[in-house]
């Protein structure tokens, strides 16, 4: 498929194991992975954090097939959802850092390219999860106040 603002097909990106089954040589058991999910959640880790910790640090390829619930489902059961999705406060960390770095060098088109791009990328993922319910229907996407997302 290609990308979104752009000619080109993605080729980088890690791979799902070919299996769906667990792995024999899996040591942890589905309730110890969701006790260490729950662990990592409370830490202040996002989903997509939490799946490279368990995937680098304890060798767990993929939570999914091992506890038949993603990350994301057991971090709602535990009530540790943060109250933005990860992806949606990702595009504005990323949007703030484009605006610091235009606030600095004002000739970068490509950068104000980049930026348009980007909050284009906000408002439809908004509108998105404004329609699913994640989002109040009353949230709008500020600029000036996105600085909060930012860690």
């Amino acid at each position: 498929m290609a990308r979104m603002h752009s000619r080109k097909k993605g080729k980088s990106g890690s791979t799902k194991p070919i299996k769906k089954a667990a792995p024999i040589w899996l040591r942890y058991k589905p309730k110890e992975i969701e006790l260490l999910i729950t662990k990592l959640a409370k830490d202040g880790k996002s989903a997509s954090e939490i799946g490279l910790v368990l995937r680098d640090s304890y060798g767990i390829p993929s939570v999914k097939v091992v506890c038949k619930k993603t990350i994301t489902e057991i971090t709602k059961e535990n009530k540790l959802l943060p109250d933005f999705p990860d992806d949606l406060t990702a595009l504005i960390r990323r949007s703030v850092l484009i605006r610091k770095h235009l606030e600095e060098n004002h000739k970068d088109q490509d950068g104000k390219r980049g930026l348009t791009l980007t909050e284009s990328k906000i408002k439809r993922l908004v509108k998105y999860y404004k329609r699913t319910g994640k989002v109040s229907s009353d949230w709008k996407f500020d600029p000036e106040r996105a600085g909060f997302f930012m860690k």
